[in-house]
């Protein structure tokens, strides 16, 4: 894949400063130049250490990425919200992992996207998981589909540049609910279970933003943004302030509603595009079981 720069500056840099600029890290440097990329000003080659001068043109070839063989297929259709020749968004259902793990190694969202990724014949082949989400959570999922989109992308993580909105239905103690607030309680592992999560003073520092959409005496449909990224974050959170997520039975969630997995849906996901700097949101309405307890609230 091939990406061009004008140089702008009026005074000389040397090359490998302002590859840096533009975010092409020490390790897509070294993947340029031992696995068949190019760097060229001018259309010429040159190495890193090159002085640009006022109105070079800088060209960046960046080789193809060979397939991770041992990733398996799975021939599950997804459900495409979004896509161009950097990016895939997908509409994640309940149940299915983000990524394999070493005793699941198939059935997971990476496979489905490598099948996909098979079925077009991209030349791109490795999968680059930007946002993941919990195994029994809906919604917006981004892949990257070339590693110098990944690392564009993985830096407007760090700078929070990214902002993923979630929508919970929850019960308990609705009536202490306050219509928009902040839960901040630091969260720790639970020693008593390899998965679980729970608030403790000497947890890390965790905030989670709210604001109640619709509630009755039972349940409440909230919208949610992260200010911290903790592992359950959002069930920890509110099974904690006595509002467990519906149908999560590891947090306390009540199961007699209709829903038997966390009620949690990311319906939002809005960033810059790695290469052309323009604003992007996309949104997805509530999985149907949602929808259908929300519409009775």
């Amino acid at each position: 894949m091939k990406f061009t720069y004008h140089y702008q500056k009026n005074s000389e840099q040397q090359l490998k400063y302002f590859l840096k600029e533009q975010g092409i890290s020490k390790g897509l440097l070294a993947k340029i130049k031992f696995q068949g990329g190019l760097i060229l000003v001018n259309d010429k080659r040159e190495n890193v250490l090159y002085s640009l001068r006022p109105n070079d043109r800088v060209t960046i070839v960046v080789p193809d990425e060979k397939e991770h063989e041992t990733m398996l297929l799975d021939e599950t259709p997804i459900a495409i919200v979004y896509e161009d020749e950097h990016l895939l968004i997908v509409n994640k259902p309940a149940g299915v992992a983000s990524i394999p793990a070493q005793y699941h190694p198939n059935g997971t969202m990476a496979n489905r996207v490598k099948n996909y990724y098979k079925m077009q014949n991209y030349k791109d082949q490795v999968i680059h998981v930007v946002t993941r989400l919990d195994r029994d959570t809906t919604g917006l999922m981004l892949f990257a589909k070339h590693g110098f989109a990944h690392a564009q992308l993985d830096r407007q993580l760090r700078e929070k540049q990214v902002e993923k909105r979630y929508q919970a239905l929850v019960a308990g103690a609705i009536q202490t609910l306050a219509p928009h607030a902040v839960i901040d309680l630091p969260i720790a592992r639970d020693l008593s279970s390899l998965l679980k999560r729970k608030v403790d003073d000497t947890g890390q520092k965790a905030q989670t933003e709210y604001w109640v959409q619709k509630e009755n005496d039972q349940i409440a449909l909230v919208d949610i943004k992260l200010h911290t990224g903790r592992t359950h974050q959002i069930r920890v959170h509110f099974s904690g302030i006595s509002c467990p997520l519906l149908g999560d039975d590891l947090y306390g969630g009540l199961m007699t509603a209709g829903i038997m997995r966390q009620a949690l849906h990311c319906y939002k996901l809005s960033f810059n595009h790695p290469f052309s700097g323009e604003k992007l949101t996309f949104t997805l309405a509530l999985p149907e079981d949602m929808a259908q307890v929300a519409q009775n609230i």
